[in-house]
């Protein structure tokens, strides 16, 4: 959950308002960074929507709001544990969270339920009051059961809440975790697209706090008819531009004396029109990084309609990873523009302020950087060519024979061409089958470990190569038992000058299987710390499987 930037922007934002009830309350974000997150919703991966709202929104969140936030399924294919709470809550991590949500990869599964009971532990729901906003594109895939969870966590917590954001699940889906928010007294919101859950978001959490009540006074005399509202702005990308009355976001806050911002009032959307109690304002108007603020006094009786120029323009990205080739999704766009930077994915687009740009194009281990000009209200679109080439690595226990498929296998990407220490330049590593990679134009070396197996195959990339790199290990599986040992060791089978052997490996127990490079070995059992050892000779031969007894 791995648009959608504007669920987790959003999401974020509730934390100052009254739709979820927040408070000022410590509160953890859970984004779903699941594979399935690559998804796209109108031609946008779900991802990419979350980032930049999740950036937009934050913005406009309190500094003493103490934010937290985890996410799953971001670091390992395949694994039920792979939860991490990258931001711990404290105040002012807005800037923090956007950069570890732009940074995230998307590939894992969904343990949903495991998240949201470490978050809150995390947040100590036994002793304080504790929110946790989970926002799912995906049902639990971890074997959790949400809705137990739910109240697991209520009779449990001093005032625990859990609200739910589902993005593009049925309602069907939507029922198998929503039961986890509503057991907590929190809220589940579904939306199937961008806009119905920005709508859904905005309409539950950025309404306006109810205006004080005013101090008794005498009847007022008879008023004349007044205005429906005090306050119409509006904004344009440059001097004599259209007003822009989408994507856009207005942010509010009352004026402190200094002139700066003070407590903020509310974050609208769109075209706005609304009604200010009289006093001093600080107006931000945003279109994702272009903003302008203004100062405004607002007087009982009078509207105001001021104009906000952002002096921005739009950047639009193309990336490829070699020339005449399709556009990456796999790229990381980095955008350094004047006051600031930002990073997006894939198919970049972007509206900054004016001035120079330097846009950074990164795919697997290749960059390529481009200086551009924007005006005000220009748009300007470019192709970056990263050139790189594609290389998928597996390995073979033999030169045409089983392919080695293996979680445990290790592959690091280095440069042929040592350095004056003799060692090679580390470039990229992965593990498991199919790993792939992306390299500039070199001469490579593969360096491949499969348990006591490790073997260097070199291999050269051009720009727009697609390889099918086969490492062949040279190498079988041994099996070994030995019944009522403490220890299990495997030794070459020659001898030094002072008559010892090589350990090549250990484990703890009574059996043990490894993939081992053809030849002969020894394998020793020891049945205690200090000795009774006994050994077996072994020979294992490449692509084959081996299984000895040591008694």
């Amino acid at each position: 959950m791995a648009g959608l930037i504007r669920s987790v922007a959003a999401a974020a934002f509730l934390l100052s308002m009254t739709g979820f009830g927040f408070a000022a309350n410590k509160v953890i974000i859970i984004l779903d960074a699941s594979g399935s997150m690559w998804a796209q919703i109108d031609g946008k991966p779900k991802l990419e929507i979350a980032r930049e709202s999740l950036r937009t929104v934050l913005q406009s969140v309190p500094a003493d709001d103490e934010i937290g936030f985890m996410a799953y399924g971001h670091r390992t294919k395949g694994s039920c544990d792979d939860i991490e709470l990258i931001v711990p809550p404290q105040a002012g991590s807005a800037s923090a969270i956007s950069a570890a949500a732009d940074s995230m990869k998307f590939l894992g599964k969904t343990p949903l339920t495991a998240a949201v009971k470490q978050a809150a532990e995390a947040l100590k729901y036994t002793e304080e009051k504790a929110t946790v906003v989970l926002i799912t594109d995906g049902l639990e895939t971890c074997g959790g059961d949400p809705c137990a969870l739910g109240k697991e966590l209520k009779e449990s917590g001093v005032d625990f809440t859990a609200d739910v954001v589902g993005f593009g699940l049925t309602a069907d889906e939507g029922k198998q975790i929503a039961c986890l928010a509503e057991n907590t007294g929190g809220k589940y919101i579904q939306a199937s697209d961008e806009k119905a859950l920005q709508q859904a978001l905005v309409e539950t959490v950025a309404a306006p706090a109810p205006a004080p009540e005013p101090a008794p006074a005498p009847a007022p005399a008879p008023e004349p008819a007044k205005a429906e509202f005090n306050f119409m702005p509006s904004v344009v990308m440059a001097d004599g531009g259209d007003p822009i009355t989408d994507g856009n976001a207005w942010e509010i806050y009352k004026a402190a004396a200094d002139g700066s911002r003070g407590d903020q009032v509310t974050t609208e959307y769109g075209e706005l029109k609304t009604n200010l109690e009289p006093g001093d304002y600080v107006i931000v108007a945003r279109d994702d990084e272009a903003s302008s603020e203004q100062k405004i006094k607002v007087e009982a009786g009078q509207v105001y309609k001021p104009l906000f120029t952002l002096n921005g323009g739009t950047l639009v990205i193309h990336p490829h990873a070699s020339q005449g080739s399709e556009i990456s999704g796999e790229a990381r766009v980095d955008f350094a523009y004047p006051g600031g930077s930002t990073t997006h994915y894939g198919d970049a687009k972007v509206i900054v302020p004016a001035g120079e740009q330097k846009v950074t194009v990164q795919i697997g281990a290749g960059t390529a950087s481009e200086t551009v000009q924007l005006a005000a209200g220009q748009t300007v679109e470019k192709d970056v060519v990263v050139g790189v080439g594609h290389a998928v690595l597996n390995a073979y226990y033999t030169a045409g024979g089983d392919m080695a498929d293996n979680s445990g296998i290790g592959f690091e990407i280095l440069k042929a061409k040592k350095k004056i220490d003799g060692s090679r330049e580390s470039v990229e590593h992965s593990y498991g089958p199919d790993s792939k990679f992306w390299l500039p134009p070199d001469d490579y070396v593969a360096l491949t470990t499969l348990d006591l197996a490790v073997v260097e195959q070199p291999f050269s990339i051009k720009a727009g190569d697609s390889q099918d790199v086969k490492v062949a290990l040279d190498a079988g599986v041994l099996a070994m038992s030995a019944p009522g040992a403490y220890s299990i060791e495997v030794f070459s089978s020659k001898k030094d000058i002072e008559g010892k052997r090589k350990s090549l490996g250990l484990t703890y127990g009574d059996s043990w299987q490894q993939t081992v490079p053809a030849g002969d070995y020894v394998v020793v059992r020891h049945m205690s710390a200090e000795g009774q050892e006994k050994e077996v000779p072994v020979t294992i031969k490449a692509g084959g499987r081996t299984e000895i007894t040591v008694q």
